[in-house]
Parts: structure tokens; C-alpha cells; sequence
């Protein structure tokens, strides 16, 4: 019945949540679906916002510093964990609309170092919708900066001969160094001088700055329960790096839904919500994860399984590429150790979902938690 009442809501634009909605409504929606997620998993901290046709909704709880007792607020930095890597192939798109890089270019071209292996074949669209057919998932830990890892990857070779999806890190690091490299600065420089303001978002940051140190929530580990921040390694910055807020958050799905005046900007978004293969559960985007509507739970809960990230899976390529479908949900999780985090869009509805927390709780249950929200927003309009 649930799955139900959710297709119906989001096939029908007549059974959408009222724009005229109030904010104590909102919040009190928010409240009554994760408070018991909140106090199952211990959850320090948690924003929840929702941008309805550009009108923003938010509901906050709880301590970004339980040693201190500083409430959550919309300007609370959390960690982004992999939902940073919707921004790392934002940048890329831009530099692929700016001419600055070829997407179909294999990646030794742009690291002639890699040339004569494995990365004559793997392009850059590849590195974005990780379609590498065996990068693992870290960076090895035997390896220490950016030179170790490029002389390890002369000798790597694909595990498959077949194309197949391979959730890494290393995939989309090497993408955020490669673009970050054609703009002759490093992804953090990039990032924060060029994408960051462009978007028009005024607290996000890979390395969060002095004068903004006491907005930035502590992470609180699943095991020991104490405060933690993410560490730094090998293309940290470039695939789970970035932190913000959940006001940026919401304005950064309002770009994503086409809210900006850039018409570069509009176009390297389109990029980024193009397929490219399709997986069992649902089309690849560049990092977005595309389902078709009516939505379907069970089949969102298999695509944010970990199974999606701790294996390779098989994929067909989509020729040419789909264009971005306006009749879909789109998605994406991210973690660190301390934080855990949620995003989705509606595009032909004009919705944007976030909810970010200062806890990793499971996938599962940030996935639920946000259908239930979107079902009991069809119910308070």
C-alpha cells in the first residue's frame, strides 16, 4: 500500500505537497518520520531540507557537538562523505562545456604517464559514471600521495572484459585531478575558487576555513560513539572531501532542478543527469542514480545497497546517451566515518530532498526515512 500511495504522488503533479505548505507544518512532518530513526541510531544531529519550485523548507535537531551542546542550525557544516561527488563531476562537466576537456578522451591522454595500459581505454566519462570494470572502492593503503598511486596504476588491469560498474574512489579522484590539472590548480583550489561560487554557495568548503571552524559539526562514530572528523588521504578532497551546509545543500538542488540564469552552468548540470549505462536497478548518470516513475521502494533500496558499492556489477552501455529524463528520482548517499548524508531530486515536480546527519547510520534507513517524508508531504498540503 505504501509503494502505492508514493507512485501515485509522484506520477500525479495534482498530488503534489502545496507550495503554500508552512514552515511549522514542514517541521512538524520532519519530526514525526525521524524521530524514531533519531533515536534508534543515536543520532546527534540531523537537517532535513526540501526545496519545493525554489521554496526551501528545513527542519533541524539535536547537537552538532554533543561535548559543547551546540544545536544544529541551517549554517551547521556537516561532512558531505560521496555526495561530494556530485561536485566533482559538476566541475568536469563545466570544464567539458568550457572546451577545456574532452569527456570521450581516454584518461592517458590527460596522464601521459598512464599511456600504454589499461587507461588507453578507459575514457573520462567512464572515470564519471565508474565504469571501469575493477577499480576497488579505496585507494590501497600502502599508498601515500598522488605519485605512488599513479605508478600503481600503471600495472593495474581491469578484473572483467565485460563493462561493468565499479563503485571506487579512485575512479572519481582521478577525474577530480584531471580536471582540477586543466585548470592548473589543485581539486580543493578548483573546487572552492571556481564551482563552489558559481553555484552561488557561500558555506561549503573542502578545507573548512578558521573563520567558519565553529560551524562545523564533530562526526560520532558508529563503534566508540566519540567525536571525529574525516582524515585525509589520497584523493580525499576529490571524492568524499567536501563539506557543507543544509541551506547550501538545498540551494545546490535548486541549481540541479535548473534554477540559474548560466546557461554553461545549465548544460554542465544536464551533463550530469545524462545516462550512460543501466544497471539492474537503475540508470548511471555522472554520479546520479536515475530510477523511472511511479517509484518503487524496494527497487531504491536495492540500488543504495551496500552490495552497490562493495561489488562490481554488469552494466549495459546506453547509445547514444539518455538525455535527461524529467519523469525520474534521482539520488545519491554519502558517508564518513562520523556523518552520514542523503540527497534526491524530482525534477519534473521541482523537489529537492536533503538530509544530512552527524552520524553513519545506514543507507536503508535514510532512504526509507525520506520516501516516508515524501509520502506525508502529499498529506499536509
Amino acid at each position: 500500500m505504501k509503494t502505492f500511495m508514493l507512485a501515485v504522488m509522484l506520477s500525479s503533479v495534482s498530488a503534489l505537497p502545496a507550495i503554500a505548505m508552512s514552515q511549522e507544518q514542514f517541521q512538524e512532518t520532519a519530526k514525526k518520520v525521524f524521530q524514531p530513526v533519531i533515536k534508534e541510531y543515536d543520532i546527534p544531529g540531523l537537517a532535513v531540507g526540501v526545496s519545493i519550485k525554489g521554496k526551501h523548507f528545513l527542519y533541524t535537531h539535536g547537537h552538532a557537538n554533543r561535548e559543547t551542546g551546540e544545536n544544529v542550525t541551517a549554517d551547521t557544516i556537516f561532512e558531505l562523505g560521496s555526495i561530494s561527488k556530485l561536485f566533482n563531476v559538476t566541475l568536469f562537466a563545466l570544464a567539458v562545456q568550457q572546451n577545456k576537456l574532452d569527456h570521450k578522451a581516454p584518461v592517458s591522454d590527460l596522464i601521459p604517464t598512464l599511456k600504454n595500459g589499461t587507461f588507453d581505454r578507459i575514457t573520462l566519462t567512464d572515470l564519471a559514471t565508474h565504469t571501469t570494470s575493477g577499480l576497488p572502492l579505496q585507494v590501497p593503503s600502502e599508498l601515500h600521495n598522488e605519485a605512488e598511486l599513479m605508478t600503481w596504476l600503471q600495472n593495474w588491469k581491469p578484473s572483467y572484459t565485460s563493462p561493468m560498474r565499479s563503485y571506487s574512489n579512485i575512479s572519481i579522484g582521478l577525474l577530480g585531478y584531471i580536471t582540477a590539472k586543466t585548470m592548473d590548480m589543485n581539486y580543493a583550489t578548483a573546487a572552492e575558487n571556481i564551482l563552489f561560487p558559481m553555484l552561488g554557495l557561500s558555506s561549503t568548503f573542502v578545507n573548512v576555513p578558521t573563520a567558519k571552524q565553529s560551524h562545523y559539526a564533530y562526526g560520532y562514530s558508529r563503534n566508540e560513539n566519540k567525536p571525529i572528523r574525516v582524515s585525509q588521504g589520497v584523493f580525499s578532497d576529490e571524492a568524499y572531501g567536501v563539506k557543507s551546509t543544509a541551506n547550501d545543500m538545498l540551494q545546490f538542488l535548486d541549481v540541479s532542478l535548473g534554477k540559474t540564469d548560466n546557461a554553461v552552468l545549465q548544460a554542465a548540470v544536464k551533463m550530469t543527469q545524462t545516462g550512460y549505462t543501466k544497471t539492474e536497478f537503475y540508470t548511471q548518470d555522472m554520479l546520479w542514480e536515475q530510477y523511472p516513475l511511479p517509484l518503487k521502494l524496494d527497487l531504491l533500496l536495492d540500488g543504495n545497497s551496500a552490495k552497490m558499492v562493495m561489488e562490481s556489477q554488469s552494466v549495459d552501455i546506453i547509445n547514444p546517451p539518455l538525455t535527461p529524463q524529467r519523469n525520474s528520482f534521482l539520488n545519491k548517499t554519502g558517508s564518513t566515518n562520523g556523518f552520514g548524508g542523503y540527497v534526491a531530486l524530482l525534477p519534473s515536480e521541482e523537489i529537492g530532498v536533503v538530509v544530512l546527519a552527524n552520524r553513519n547510520y545506514p543507507n536503508e534507513e535514510r532512504v526509507k526515512a525520506t520516501y516516508k517524508l515524501l509520502e506525508q508531504l502529499n498529506i499536509v498540503r
